[in-house]
């Protein structure tokens, strides 16, 4: 039998994870792309020896410290998560998960921590192109660190390179180099830090701005500007580039979410893509609040099959196809996929059982029968079903992806436009005269943290029940522990987070006011 499991202690386990991520990655993302802005300006002070360059250079180097040092604290609260509220998740996989972390922490940490004491304290005490070396070592210590945190995501994503012991209970890494490689994880590091990279670039364009409104730092800001908009305007390009392919990946590996991306309810071929749509209060099925009808929408023909299988006609499963099956076009219902959980459950509890009780021929019957490929393929794939006791479990909350989808597009193309004009203001020097850009672009800060945000919300609820696509759901992989504990936990590192942030917060402000020159 399956125990059962407070759904409570899940609820509030996801919670804390979700506080901890998302405050979590309001540091990361300006880390990422600010060192590599910092190293492309310290380059060109070296070049061309300009102070002036120097001085933009260790500005938005204080900058990075004071949100560096925060993020740190978050990430290390981040990954003793995995252990406190999910240790049957860590047992599960322990031996995968663990292995992108623990690289992370050996060789991305390390390089990063150990050249940013130069990058800070280093001026005028080391040459300047060794100063120079350890500002880019630092930049691409710090991508290396999200590297290998995405390589561990995305195998949540799309479980590959792993075979499951059945007499261990334990997934097991088979081929480090299918994990590291995988056409998701390549993709999700690709995409995530190039949305970084646009983060930082819409955030050093935004506090130039402010110094041109306030006519202060005239050269300053307009040299910051110059670099941030040419950075900005090719990673976002890059971005979308990746994005496109990051939908392809989930509408092959995980169509339930994608359905849910896009509120498509019944499969299609040649699916529209909505461009713009408001859910009513109206539930289409009673028994399910996570589906809304439409009050309005604006659909472009084919769009939605072309860029989930680049063909214009091709069948986009809707979420009912995918909980009631399509025969038709080859999709199973939820039902027989939970059924064929089950059958997998039962033969490594009965496998388990046999061993117990000494019976070896046995056990090793089990245990062949068990590892067989056609066993692996068609119900062990499924393993995770056995825990699924309602197929609505199995759709996510569409309004908020849908609604999350389309504010990070919309934005990530906003942005696009913005480094455009902002490079052709300050070419034609009429930016300080643009005051509506100016305040526009200062405001453009919290539209990016918003979308950065909401790309991470379709990327994790969108991907539930599932902790482990197909494998492991969230109610199997919490720790037993009480939910006062979790309830208690989650309110202290509200209050810790939020008073990190508003001292962040208050310290960059300071900074900022108080200029390059301070």
């Amino acid at each position: 039998m399956i125990e059962s499991v407070d759904m409570s202690l899940v609820d509030w386990s996801r919670a804390q994870f979700a506080l901890t991520a998302m405050y979590h990655w309001i540091f990361v993302p300006l880390t990422l792309g600010l060192t590599f802005i910092i190293a492309i300006m310290e380059t060109i002070y070296v070049k061309t020896g300009n102070p002036e360059w120097g001085k933009i250079t260790r500005f938005w180097m204080k900058l990075f410290g004071i949100n560096f040092a925060i993020g740190v604290a978050t990430g290390i609260i981040l990954e003793f998560e995995f252990g406190t509220n999910w240790s049957k998740y860590s047992w599960f996989v322990g031996d995968i998960f663990g292995a992108p972390l623990a690289i992370e922490g050996i060789m991305a940490f390390f390089l990063e921590s150990t050249f940013i004491a130069v990058m800070f304290f280093g001026w005028g005490k080391v040459s300047k192109k060794f100063h120079l070396v350890s500002t880019w070592l630092v930049a691409v210590g710090s991508n290396l660190s999200a590297l290998w945190i995405l390589v561990a995501n995305a195998w949540m994503q799309k479980p590959v390179g792993m075979q499951f012991n059945p007499e261990t209970a334990r997934n097991e890494m088979v081929n480090f180099w299918e994990v590291a490689l995988s056409p998701t994880a390549v993709n999700k590091f690709l995409h995530t830090i190039s949305s970084a990279y646009v983060l930082s670039a819409v955030f050093v364009i935004g506090v130039s701005a402010w110094y041109l409104l306030k006519n202060r730092e005239l050269v300053f800001a307009r040299k910051s500007i110059i670099v941030a908009a040419i950075f900005g305007f090719l990673t976002s390009v890059y971005t979308i580039g990746t994005g496109d392919g990051s939908a392809r990946h989930v509408a092959k590996d995980q169509p339930m979410k994608f359905a849910a991306m896009e509120g498509l309810y019944n499969g299609q071929e040649g699916a529209g893509l909505v461009a713009l749509g408001v859910f009513s209060s109206s539930e289409t099925d009673p028994k399910n609040e996570n589906l809304k009808d439409f009050a309005m929408k604006i659909e472009i023909p084919n769009i939605l099959s072309y860029m989930a299988f680049m063909d214009w006609n091709a069948f986009v499963p809707g979420i009912h196809d995918l909980i009631d099956g399509n025969e038709k076009q080859g999709i199973m219902s939820a039902n027989e996929k939970i059924e064929r959980g089950k059958v997998a459950l039962a033969k490594l509890k009965a496998f388990k059982e046999a061993r117990k009780s000494g019976d070896k021929e046995l056990a090793e019957k089990l245990k062949t029968e068990f590892l067989a490929k056609n066993f692996q393929d068609n119900y062990f794939k499924y393993f995770g079903y056995a825990y699924i006791t309602d197929t609505n479990q199995l759709i996510p909350n569409v309004p908020l992806l849908f609604y999350s989808f389309h504010i990070m597009v919309g934005i990530g193309m906003f942005f696009m436009f913005l480094f455009i004009y902002a490079l052709y203001l300050i070419i034609r020097k009429k930016a300080i005269k643009h005051k509506l850009f100016l305040r526009v672009a200062i405001w453009s800060i919290p539209l990016a943290y918003l979308a950065s945000q909401a790309g991470w919300i379709v990327a994790e609820v969108g991907r539930q029940p599932w902790v482990i696509q197909d494998l492991m759901p969230t109610m199997a992989a919490v720790s037993h522990i009480s939910t006062g504990a979790v309830q208690t936990t989650f309110w202290l590192f509200t209050i810790i987070f939020t008073t990190l942030l508003i001292a962040e917060l208050r310290i960059m402000f300071r900074q900022i006011k108080n200029g390059p020159n301070s």
